[in-house]
């Protein structure tokens, strides 16, 4: 009788299976890294556009403020939101000395991130509506509104 060499069919099906669940977990780790780098720019981002509009308040003499008048001023490239839908403004109290940046279409997961960390730049953060700026206050559905005030 010869002898067989090789592997069973119970074998491979698990060595397919573990294959697969390194290959989820890579894929879930990758999620998880991308998400994070995007939440990093968007915060970069939105510290830039503050930090520019205080600028352009203290020296234009100009007290509305706008995306536009952003763009038009150089101050911005484009109208692309740094989070959320591209949907975003930019509004400023009568006096010129205080501003907001308004993001609109968080996701949840967005909401939280941005109403837990600290910006030293922001003095104030309003989530859908109110000046909490807790994350108890973002919605499950998606649509979250999200104010950064800066003075």
């Amino acid at each position: 009788m010869r002898e067989q060499s090789g592997r069973s069919l119970i074998e491979m099906i698990g060595v397919l299976a573990l294959a697969g669940i390194i290959t989820a977990a890579a894929i879930n780790m990758y999620r998880s890294i991308d998400q994070r780098q995007k939440r990093l720019i968007a915060s970069e981002a939105l510290h830039q556009i503050v930090k520019d509009t205080k600028t352009l308040l203290q020296y234009s003499g100009y007290n509305a403020v706008s995306v536009d008048f952003l763009i038009k001023s150089g101050a911005l490239h484009d109208n692309k939101a740094p989070a959320g839908s591209d949907d975003w403004t930019i509004t400023s109290s009568v006096d010129g000395t205080e501003f907001s940046v308004n993001l609109f279409g968080l996701t949840f997961e967005e909401c939280a991130y941005f109403t837990t960390k600290k910006f030293d730049w922001a003095t104030k953060i309003s989530v859908n509506g109110y000046d909490s700026g807790s994350a108890s206050y973002c919605l499950k559905t998606g649509d979250n509104k999200i104010s950064f005030f800066a003075q």
